[in-house]
């Protein structure tokens, strides 16, 4: 337990940091240099998953031969790094270039390998639950309390402040994470997990889910401020939706996890998104019909964001958990990295409703794909 909560912790603040940049930073970057451009824009917003995607497998590797835990030390004092040079920048550029090194401090398949270690066989998906339920709640407080912190301390000050959540991080490994044996090097059978199907229908869905979702915050602080809602007082908005869909979500993992309705829980999450987008596409944008189809897009995005790395952890190969880890990682980041560069190119060739009506094409096909997946095998109770 101490081991599972302190490294979701470590996943939190990290996520945190992420999630509080996205809520706001398309309403700032019209206010400095080369912010006008909605495709810079974009790429600032999905340069931290370029790096990341190509660096995840690496971290993972890495720990393999330093052990965990100078990796993870490492990748946040970098992650640190990035945030500050971030709030320091006076254009759209340098701006990038923080992002991009703030990507280069991809620990998070390190992280899950150390909860393996850490855990007992019996104990790893509940473990990995754990974490993915605090990506959640992570969202929820980040995207909440993002537009007030940015109301208080500007853009720079929220930089500053995810640098100072990574460098908290790291007290969180020296200090409370306990200690594992160091790992053995096994050279990792990449083959063998992108052989298995199931396992890259989980992959394309962290793709679709994370592409959609940076495209979305590409647009809805924009709609929400020509609405007439200032961005101070978007939390107004996020509060209620993400608060509700929170407290929602949770009978439908129950569900999914006792009642071995796993595949209808995540198709129907799947359709929940899917709606959001097609809803947000075609209504008037106002600020209730926003605030409305929100509710409908983050109960079905917080549903997934906390079953579906439980469900990489059932669906691994025995003893190729690490692989299917970094592979899941891997297209989870390239899949923020081209939600915003492919939705600030889509918004500055055409409209808002353009971003909405791509996404839930993307969507459409992820519950196609997901429709045909396996439900897992349930493992049956231990006998005494």
């Amino acid at each position: 337990m101490r081991a599972t909560v302190s490294l979701a912790a470590i996943f939190a603040l990290r996520m945190l940091g992420l999630f509080m940049i996205m809520p706001v930073f398309s309403v700032y970057a019209k206010t400095i240099p080369g912010g006008d451009n909605v495709l810079l824009v974009g790429i600032a917003l999905g340069a931290y998953g370029v790096t990341q995607s190509l660096l995840y497998i690496f971290y993972g590797w890495l720990s393999d031969k330093m052990g965990r835990k100078p990796v993870i030390i490492i990748g946040l004092l970098i992650f640190a790094i990035g945030s500050f040079v971030a709030a320091f920048a006076h254009d759209i550029t340098w701006i990038i270039v923080g992002r991009v090194i703030q990507g280069m401090g991809a620990i998070s398949s390190a992280v899950l390998a150390f909860i393996a270690d850490l855990t007992a066989e019996e104990h790893r998906t509940k473990a990995m639950a754990m974490v993915g339920g605090s990506i959640g709640m992570s969202f929820a407080v980040a995207i909440v309390g993002a537009p007030i912190v940015f109301h208080w301390v500007g853009m720079s000050g929220l930089f500053a402040l995810v640098g100072v959540f990574s460098i908290l991080a790291v007290g969180v490994v020296l200090w409370i994470v306990p200690d594992a044996p160091r790992p053995v090097h096994v050279r990792a059978p990449f083959a063998e997990v992108l052989h298995n199907v199931e396992l890259l229908r989980l992959n394309f869905g962290v793709f679709v889910l994370h592409a959609t979702q940076t495209a979305l915050f590409l647009v809805v602080p924009r709609l929400l401020v020509d609405a007439g809602l200032p961005v101070a007082s978007h939390w107004k908005i996020y509060l209620p939706v993400m608060g509700v869909s929170f407290v929602l979500m949770v009978p439908a993992i129950i569900a999914a996890e006792k009642r071995g309705k796993m595949k209808a829980v995540l198709c129907s999450a799947i359709g929940l998104i899917l709606i959001g987008q097609l809803l947000l596409g075609s209504l008037a944008h106002t600020i209730a019909i926003v605030a409305t189809v929100l509710f409908v897009y983050f109960l079905g995005f917080n549903i997934l964001e906390a079953s579906q790395p439980s469900l990489v952890s059932k669906l691994a190969p025995g003893t190729r958990k690490g692989a299917a880890t970094g592979v899941y990682n891997t297209t989870q980041s390239i899949g923020l990295a081209l939600g915003g560069v492919v939705g600030g190119w889509l918004l500055k060739q055409g409209s808002a409703s353009a971003v909405f009506y791509a996404c839930s094409g993307l969507v459409f096909c992820w519950l196609i794909i997901a429709a045909y997946m396996k439900v897992p095998v349930k493992a049956p109770p231990k006998r005494a």
